[in-house]
């Protein structure tokens, strides 16, 4: 007997942006845990040489600039949700939601173009991380452009 297939609970278009949002949420709480793990998660996770001295030797500039970088993450959470009419639409919202798109893309194609001109220069993290980033900008794009024409 063949089993009926459920629809989604949410459209598609929503789908991808919550994605996004967990995406982006969850990259504000890995920043944010560098904090309380020091200075090691900071070096895993490729902070500059300039955070990392920071944490280790006890100064205010890892962890302010930590929670500068990762209200940003959760404001780009902020605005994918938005996007996806969960929350209340936040001010610019078309305009944010396509620069994030933007940025995103070009984040995540950076590395990708490098490691095809000088595989040598690009670890595997750097790569993954592109990649990632590539397909959460177009969680964006795709995304939005769904939910507007709804």
């Amino acid at each position: 007997m063949k089993r009926k297939m459920e629809p989604l609970p949410l459209p598609i278009g929503q789908w991808c942006l919550v994605l996004a949002a967990i995406i982006a949420i969850g990259t504000a709480i890995a920043h944010t845990s560098c904090i309380f793990l020091g200075p090691e998660c900071y070096a895993v996770q490729m902070a500059p040489k300039q955070i990392v001295e920071s944490a280790v030797n006890g100064t205010y500039l890892a962890p302010v600039g930590t929670l500068f970088v990762s209200a940003i993450f959760v404001l780009l959470g902020l605005y994918a949700l938005s996007g996806a009419n969960i929350i209340r639409p936040l001010p610019l919202l078309s305009v944010a939601m396509y620069t994030i798109a933007t940025l995103c893309i070009i984040r995540g194609l950076l590395p990708i173009q490098l490691w095809f001109r000088h595989s040598e220069k690009i670890s595997d993290a750097v790569l993954i991380v592109g990649v990632v980033w590539l397909v959460t900008g177009l969680l964006y794009l795709i995304g939005y452009r769904i939910c507007v024409k709804q």
